[in-house]
């Protein structure tokens, strides 16, 4: 099962005894996921069309599955192919409502953290707000360069028209038990996959239909001093903390020991809120983390912290596919 989890979660992996008072709320929440697709497809509740494409990087299940890597990597495919991409995202775990832009230095309290994440690439401009398509119309009033958007989630928020879903799937976790809402982690049927452009299975094994997708890190830098950098073979000879508060906290710390580590594991729940007292450890061990975690961190870090940059690797196709999807024909 999965660490970093608590509560109802636990049981998203199996099925027990629980599951007989579940899953008729399940079965519930299937009919209304489907009913509300239904009825933006027909027009009975109004989606709203951007002056530029938009795609959509999403999945069907609750945390975290590997789209914010995409995402960037999606932002460089398309810049180094001639365009200006803007990103907006909710902004999830963040309190702000309205739409605003994100810096590097900005609150992850406020605007989320895998925001703070993508603008600290400084790839392009990124914006958050609960509503994506004022997110998306405040990012192109302030940006008029950007001619396309990428919306990091929102596969499920059909009121923002797409012209490219891409659904990202833990190659581990796969479905969990298969079940919907609260039974299972999904929040549509594993049949709403049948209607994605792509799909992108992040670890583990893809089918011939499927785009897999690798994490690939092996530089730390330091957190409280982004120049000073470190390679895994410089904590080799001694214990290192590892701590993450990602979807699947288990693929950080795999990913840590495939580089040659033995790491002491502290697994959080996905978008935890760190305080000082969750890396004090009592020693003067080397902490490792992801940059997710680092953003909300770096308040009170000490420079024990260390942080492991990793960036998505794919396969061109994919970058064809929505190439082809976004770019005008000769006759429009």
């Amino acid at each position: 099962m999965p660490t970093g989890m608590s509560g109802l979660q636990r049981h998203w992996y199996r099925v027990t005894w629980l599951h007989l008072l579940l899953l008729p709320a399940s079965l519930l929440f299937r009919c209304l996921s489907a009913t509300r697709r239904v009825l933006y497809r027909c027009g009975i509740l109004a989606s709203i069309k951007l002056p530029v494409p938009v795609i959509i990087v999403g999945n069907i299940t609750v945390g975290g599955s590997g789209k914010t890597p995409l995402t960037l990597w999606l932002a460089q495919q398309l810049i180094t192919h001639g365009w200006h991409p803007g990103i907006i995202s909710r902004g999830f775990g963040g309190s702000g409502n309205s739409p605003q832009a994100v810096f590097p230095e900005s609150h992850p309290g406020i605007v989320g953290d895998e925001p703070v994440l993508m603008a600290q690439r400084g790839l392009c401009p990124v914006w958050v707000g609960r509503d994506r398509p004022a997110a998306a119309r405040s990012l192109l009033q302030a940006n008029p360069q950007c001619d396309v958007i990428l919306s990091d989630d929102g596969l499920q928020h059909y009121r923002l028209q797409r012209d490219v879903e891409i659904a990202v799937v833990d190659g581990v976790r796969r479905f969990g038990n298969g079940f919907l809402l609260p039974a299972g982690p999904l929040r549509e049927a594993a049949t709403r996959l049948r209607k994605v452009d792509a799909i992108v299975v992040n670890g583990g094994t893809a089918a011939s239909s499927e785009y897999l997708m690798q994490l690939h890190g092996v530089q730390f830098y330091n957190l409280r001093d982004h120049g000073r950098a470190a390679a895994a073979a410089d904590f080799h000879a001694r214990p290192v903390h590892a701590v993450a508060g990602i979807g699947h906290p288990e693929r950080f710390f795999a990913h840590l020991r495939l580089l040659g580590l033995t790491p002491l594991t502290h697994p959080f729940p996905d978008h935890h809120r760190y305080s000082a007292a969750d890396l004090d450890f009592g020693d003067d061990t080397p902490i490792l983390m992801t940059e997710k975690d680092a953003v909300k961190c770096l308040a009170f870090a000490s420079d024990k912290c260390w942080v492991l940059r990793v960036d998505a690797q794919l396969d061109s196709a994919l970058t064809q596919l929505i190439l082809k999807k976004i770019t005008p024909s000769n006759g429009s």
